[in-house]
């Protein structure tokens, strides 16, 4: 969504912006489904924001580290979790997704990984009736003699 796929070129009328950040096309896309102003006041230019939680995201940094140029932290922070609640976000995702598959931009790929697919080791033989000691309600393994011994000491 911020830049071009792997082999596809820049189109004409796209400028150049820095890396992560939102081109022109992305921009025209995502602006219709944001929401207006917040109550109160005016907010900060929605782009601008959005570029500082991209750069948040793409870098992994605390939001304290932010660059000046996105703005307060506290307020790129407060619109990322305020636009997750209201859904925002899912509403911008389903419709780049819904448009980018439509033209075929998007190739679906699905990878699992095993280690994300974990069962208790005990669950791997697990029985489906009751063993034949269940059924008698004792083991069918008669005690050695220590343990006998000790049992009845």
């Amino acid at each position: 969504m911020c830049y071009p796929r792997a082999g596809a070129a820049w189109k004409e009328g796209s400028q150049l912006v820095g890396r992560g950040e939102l081109t022109e096309e992305a921009w025209r896309v995502i602006k219709p489904l944001l929401p207006a102003s917040g109550r109160g006041g005016q907010w900060r230019d929605h782009r601008t924001v959005i570029n500082g939680i991209l750069w948040k995201l793409r870098t992994g940094a605390p939001w304290r580290d932010l660059p000046e140029r996105y703005g307060p932290w506290q307020t790129c922070a407060d619109r990322l979790y305020r636009w997750r609640r209201d859904g925002t976000w899912d509403r911008i995702l389903a419709h780049v997704q819904t448009h980018s598959d439509a033209v075929g931009e998007i190739v679906w790929e699905v990878s699992i990984d095993s280690t994300t697919s974990r069962a208790h080791q005990h669950a791997s033989g697990a029985r489906r009736r009751p063993s034949r000691a269940d059924e008698k309600g004792g083991s069918s393994i008669p005690p050695t003699r220590g343990l006998a011994a000790a049992a009845e000491g």
